[in-house]
């Protein structure tokens, strides 16, 4: 990856880092490499509820239109529905302004191609290459070869039509807790759920700008657990900003992250015969549980780097239509290009549905391996693996683990943390050695340890 893209587009703190001019900079670049056509090309952006959404909007729409080309403007959409409706509205690349689970200081412009998928890194290193060279290549139009700007005002509803149509459920008689993060979800979630018949209530659904993920949503599920047990309804689900992550919560009050949530539907689609490949991806984070429970189910597991994309990767080039992560980012491949949190809701309730299960006891078909995750905030992340006193704690931790558990240190790949993760059946001896590991990182590289 270059300097400006990341594992999920170009993040930073708006108008700090990600500034209105970098922004205009990347509508113009991607405008012009990913609408060589041979005609005028047509962008689909959308933004999630973050105050800032609307500047580095305004600046990516002003960069498009300054090289001839046009945009479609889809307004407040989650990730994944901007995925889809730039295929359903036939546009050449689609543009997302959101920074996801992040807080609102944030913000994010990833790109999506004209098929719904995320760019290879090829496109994304030709469009950096642009953004830091010589800029007359950039066409000037002028007169009628001026771009234009359109407002998408049936864009949610195109969304929403296309959710209910591939996984057109009978909710009827569930009692679901949805906490909207305050994000993009906010104004489709419960419609799409009280449409299929179920009784809502909303949490988190009253975005102003400076809310978002704000003590809320997938990273903060307290309050969706509250509300599930105190309102005796059936399950709770909750979405990160821009609604592509999901974690879920039982009718006990208990979470049910996205490693529970692949075992719950692999286990369920091989027993139907739909899981393509009789495999699942997962990442290098994924509790040990989740391997030993479809290992003994026959299914097949696949191992990537931490992020989506990596596990897109995976999934396209050796096959299989379920991956995911622990955080709730989970890609169903035959019906998305992308994670989308509501098309993963619609899975789980499906299973629910079918099984006449409760999702407590679909939970416990995956033993979970105690595990323990401590951020670090640093100055330069990419000092990790050239600090040797770092280094060695690592080695150090691992073998105090004796063969009986694992630690697993990576950078963030989208804020400013060392991630420092361990696993273990002895939770005390694992505590103490991951954090024990997370406080000389702390004294080496960091600023101080941050809460998980």
């Amino acid at each position: 990856m270059g300097l400006l893209f990341g594992t999920d587009g170009v993040r930073g703190v708006a108008n700090k880092e990600l500034t209105p001019d970098l922004a205009f900079r990347l509508g113009r670049a991607g405008a012009f490499v990913l609408g060589r056509s041979g005609r005028r090309p047509a962008i689909a952006i959308g933004k999630d509820t973050r105050i800032s959404g609307d500047m580095l909007e305004a600046a990516l729409v002003a960069g498009i239109l300054s090289v001839g080309g046009d945009c479609l403007r889809m307004g407040v959409i989650p990730t994944p529905g901007l995925a889809y409706l730039t295929r359903a509205y036939g546009c050449c690349a689609g543009i997302v302004v959101s920074a996801s689970h992040n807080p609102v200081a944030d913000n994010g412009i990833k790109f999506f191609a004209a098929d719904g998928f995320k760019l290879p890194d090829s496109l994304e290193e030709e469009m950096e290459s642009l953004i830091q060279g010589d800029h007359h290549v950039f066409p000037c139009p002028t007169g009628a070869d001026v771009g234009r700007a359109f407002d998408e005002e049936a864009a949610a509803e195109r969304y929403l039509s296309f959710l209910k149509e591939e996984l057109g459920l009978d909710l009827s008689g569930l009692k679901i807790v949805l906490d909207c993060a305050n994000g993009a979800a906010s104004h489709i979630a419960s419609r799409l759920f009280t449409d299929l018949g179920a009784s809502v209530v909303v949490l988190n659904g009253e975005p102003n700008g400076v809310n978002i993920n704000d003590q809320c949503g997938s990273t903060h599920p307290e309050q969706l657990r509250q509300g599930v047990v105190s309102r005796c309804a059936d399950l709770g689900l909750a979405f990160d900003g821009d609604a592509d992550r999901l974690i879920a919560v039982d009718e006990q009050g208990n979470i049910v992250d996205g490693d529970r949530m692949m075992v719950i539907c692999g286990l369920y689609r091989k027993q139907r015969g739909t899981l393509e490949g009789n495999k699942v991806t997962i990442t290098v984070m994924s509790n040990l549980g989740l391997k030993e429970a479809l290992e003994k189910a026959g299914i097949a597991v696949q191992e990537t780097r931490v992020g989506d994309r990596y596990i897109m990767e995976e999934m396209r080039k050796n096959g299989g239509v379920l991956g995911g992560e622990q955080s709730g980012h989970i890609i169903f491949l035959d019906r998305s290009t992308t994670g989308d949190g509501m098309i993963t809701a619609l899975e789980l309730l499906r299973v629910l549905r079918e099984t006449k299960q409760p999702l407590s006891r679909l939970s416990a078909q995956m033993r979970c391996f105690p595990q323990v995750l401590v951020n670090v905030r640093v100055e330069n992340k990419e000092a990790l693996n050239a600090n040797q006193e770092v280094k060695d704690a690592i080695h150090s931790a691992q073998k105090q683990l004796q063969g009986e558990g694992r630690i697993l240190v990576r950078p963030s790949g989208t804020e400013p943390l060392v991630r420092v993760m361990g696993e273990a059946l002895d939770e005390d001896k694992l505590n103490s050695v991951v954090n024990g590991l997370a406080e000389v990182i702390a004294e080496k590289l960091g600023c101080g340890l941050v809460k998980s």
